[in-house]
């Protein structure tokens, strides 16, 4: 015990990038190895130098929920403790932020069917004929922007994609209509094979560079830019679909999640729709001067 508590425990960029392969070979996503890297990196800057210890993990818990959300914070933290499981070090592990459930989302993120048709015809008369492109393809199949380099000529031929996710491959379905915007999109591309989705040097687009073109749309289409984000398109296709089918189990097949309730997160709307249900129960009786009144 005495030996570990003399032991200097500190994060250097050597560190963290063996901790980076490590989790390359326990075939974590790219996007999740970006995620816990950068995280790791603030958590060095704010160590300064000192060794870790489980205070100082404590105070840097405190300083993330004063700027981020419990969400965003507990993703920071996954980042840490993962990293301090990896090194031994299991005594630094913290606890997670408690996120309580909401029936509703937020409305001033809700994207609904009308903004987004906006945001393609801005991406069309922007003449970005690849964004508009892209915002109904994930629109119309649900599928993650990590999963576009899986849209290949190959898959809009015989009208199905196999999307490999997280460790799982999952068959999704192109409509006809998509199938045929997208054969005229890559024809005039000059696309024969491959991904359809892709640079001026044949590489896949880069998220990021998905997600500043879509921002930049915002005061053409007239859309809060707090709504436009790509994975807020997959939540629409998914409210969408559930409204349609009522089919919490079917939905969560072709999204490709493993549990249900994760699902449930994104069949959640603003609460509109549940204040209208709520307005027609013909259950309030009003007072008007002292009399009851039924409405």
């Amino acid at each position: 015990m005495k030996k570990n508590q003399r032991e200097v425990r500190t994060i250097t960029e050597g560190v963290i990038e063996e901790y980076c392969k490590w989790l390359y070979c326990q075939e974590k996503s790219q996007v999740t190895i970006q995620k816990y890297r950068y995280y790791l990196e603030q958590f060095s800057c704010f160590l300064e130098g000192r060794s870790i210890n489980k205070e100082l993990v404590i105070l840097w818990k405190a300083q993330l929920r004063k700027r981020f959300s419990p969400v965003t914070a507990n993703g920071a933290l996954a980042a840490v403790n993962g990293f301090f499981k990896y090194s031994g070090w299991p005594d630094c592990r913290v606890r997670f932020f408690k996120v309580s459930s909401s029936v509703f989302c937020t409305e001033q993120k809700e994207l609904n069917k009308g903004e987004y048709k906006r945001l393609v015809k801005a991406a069309q008369e922007n003449k970005n004929e690849r964004l508009a492109m892209i915002l109904q393809t994930i629109c119309s199949s649900g599928i993650r922007v990590s999963e576009l380099p899986f849209i290949t000529i190959e898959a809009v031929r015989c009208g199905v994609a196999e999307v490999e996710c997280k460790g799982r491959i999952r068959t999704v379905i192109l409509t006809r209509q998509l199938c045929e915007v997208l054969t005229e999109y890559a024809k005039k591309r000059h696309i024969i094979s491959g991904m359809i989705f892709i640079t001026r040097n044949g590489k896949a687009i880069d998220r990021s560079n998905i997600w500043r073109e879509m921002k930049a749309l915002g005061s053409l289409a007239g859309v809060a830019k707090e709504k436009i984000y790509p994975h807020n398109l997959r939540h629409l296709f998914a409210r969408t679909f559930y409204m349609m089918e009522k089919d919490l189990s079917r939905l969560a097949d072709i999204l490709g999640h493993s549990d249900v309730n994760t699902t449930r997160i994104y069949t959640k709307e603003s609460g509109h729709a549940h204040l209208k249900i709520l307005e027609q129960l013909d259950l309030l009786v009003a007072q008007y001067n002292g009399i009851p009144l039924l409405l």
